[in-house]
């Protein structure tokens, strides 16, 4: 869907953002409620929002993951609804909070972290990510033949849901708008 859309409106500025919008917008409007989006201000907090919802945790690279999907899952919209909690506890269906089961973090069980490991100029560790270092490296010729090309080499490094791994053109879109 956004392949199409994205050929129709080639020009739009964050075509990725833009088409979220156009495909959220409409549905939140006929149910009732607001669409929100991560890069619209004020600020959501998504993540919170996906811990909650589905237990996750934050990977050694700061992103989510999620037991099946891995690293590869996004989270491009939400729709509020006027009266609804906006803090981390679950829902059941009739929006009552119960206990949830904590969901086995994957990195857990991995010992040897190879998306640690992976990144050509150590830009991830326990401590955070060096965004200026990645930032900087990619933009080089190396960068541009290994992580600008086919994606970034750390999160490919995860066991966890590879074959959920997006394709080829959909890692140099992101890839791109990171830079």
């Amino acid at each position: 869907m956004f392949r199409a859309w994205h050929r129709k409106y080639p020009d739009i500025a964050d075509p990725l953002d833009a088409w979220s919008k156009a495909v959220l917008e409409p549905v939140a409007a006929l149910l009732g409620g607001e669409a929100v989006f991560p890069s619209d201000r004020p600020w959501q907090p998504f993540q919170q929002w996906a811990m909650a919802a589905e237990r996750l945790k934050p990977s050694p690279l700061g992103l989510l993951i999620h037991p099946h999907y891995g690293l590869w899952h996004g989270y491009r919209g939400a729709i509020l609804f006027a009266g609804a909690r906006r803090d981390d506890a679950p829902f059941t269906s009739a929006g009552m909070t119960e206990p949830q089961p904590m969901v086995v973090h994957p990195c857990d069980a991995c010992s040897d972290k190879p998306c640690l490991s992976a990144c050509p100029v150590g830009a991830f560790s326990l401590s955070g990510f060096a965004v200026s270092d990645c930032r900087t490296f990619v933009k080089t010729e190396a960068g541009t033949t290994t992580c600008m090309g086919s994606g970034c080499l750390a999160r490919d490094a995860c066991p966890v849901g590879r074959e959920y791994r997006y394709g080829p053109e959909q890692i140099r879109f992101h890839m791109a708008a990171f830079v």
